[in-house]
């Protein structure tokens, strides 16, 4: 019998420790943005688990848009080079806008995204954010909403990648190199 693909990468949180974090994150996200209609912006591929298992917990009027960066590439460090490979379907001037990220890292790649929507007057511009490693900030960039805050290590599953692999697993878990 073959081995489980992930099976060799250490858990760093769980499934359930996730799902539990995820509802919080909704219900303080739900609380204040009350009565107002949100505009969720997710960063692709990273952050699709984590944006659909949010925007089912939000009790919010929410509508949803997609854009897609590349930084990495097939490397476990962000080359430092950001461009657009999928920009927004939809206008966000004027309204209320919460990217949701997958991990935020360097925060370069925030930086940059955040000059972009900036341009297009949103009436707000917010940052939720699954995972946040602090330790290898270079720019001075704070996410609104941290679901949980990560050393310095390389993770996938739960939508995180290592060379597109690894996103289908429930949780998130250190990967290596071997």
């Amino acid at each position: 019998m073959s081995e489980q693909p992930g099976s060799n990468l250490e858990v760093l949180l769980d499934a359930e420790t996730i799902a539990g974090r995820v509802r919080e994150l909704a219900a303080q996200i739900s609380a204040d943005y009350r009565g107002r209609p949100l505009r969720l912006v997710g960063i692709l591929k990273g952050a699709w688990v984590f944006l659909a298992d949010l925007v089912r917990h939000l009790d919010l009027e929410v509508t949803v848009d997609f854009l897609s960066l590349a930084s990495y590439g097939n490397n476990s460090y962000a080359s430092g080079a950001v461009r657009i490979t999928k920009d927004l379907d939809q206008t966000i001037e004027g309204l209320d806008v919460l990217v949701v990220e997958d991990i935020l890292d360097t925060g370069q790649t925030f930086e940059y995204l955040r000059g972009v929507l900036e341009a297009h007057k949103p009436k707000s511009l917010k940052l939720v954010t699954l995972l946040d490693k602090p330790s290898r900030r270079v720019r001075p960039v704070r996410a609104d909403y941290v679901g949980f805050t990560i050393p310095d290590v390389f993770v996938a599953g739960y939508g995180l990648d290592y060379a597109q692999q690894y996103r289908h697993l429930p949780d998130v878990r250190i990967w290596r190199a071997t």
